[in-house]
């Protein structure tokens, strides 16, 4: 089942580069900016959480949190955190069992896709952005939607 906007999240609990448990319960009446990027240390994803590292300020002045996903270890994690000094957790999908719960289709069939989720401080999808190729308009489109919902 993909998830669409209107949709309510399903409740998760993952570990974070540093061995910290999020869910959904942290954001604490926050938006949540919740993107499931392919792979840690590939350009594109570098280009992309580099892109919400820039604007991290901006994302916290506009009532957000911003979480990565993907399904590599915590020391992977850290070590793509550190690399790129990222201010915001990485969490780790073991299985992808929170990427196929959301439904973030394939690319090409066998590549795991690039999705943005803004979710509501109910726990709400107010908005998706689905596109693998441009991963700078990640971060640009989930400005603009927090810009409107504000």
């Amino acid at each position: 089942m993909t998830l669409q906007i209107g949709d309510s999240i399903p409740h998760f609990s993952l570990v974070d580069q540093e061995g910290r448990i999020r869910s959904m319960k942290e954001c604490k009446g926050k938006v949540l900016v919740l993107f499931f990027y392919p792979k840690d240390n590939t350009p594109g994803c570098i280009t992309e959480v580099c892109g919400f590292r820039d604007k991290y300020e901006l994302f916290k002045f506009l009532g957000a949190e911003v979480w990565g996903v993907n399904n590599a270890t915590a020391a992977s994690h850290l070590r793509f955190s550190e690399q790129n000094k990222l201010p915001f957790a990485l969490l780790c999908d073991e299985g992808n069992k929170l990427r196929n719960q959301f439904g973030v289709p394939k690319t090409l069939g066998v590549l795991d896709g690039r999705v943005t989720y803004i979710i509501d401080s109910k726990g709400i999808i107010r908005h998706i952005f689905n596109d693998f190729l441009n991963a700078p308009q990640h971060v640009t489109e989930a400005l603009r939607i927090l810009e409107e919902i504000r």
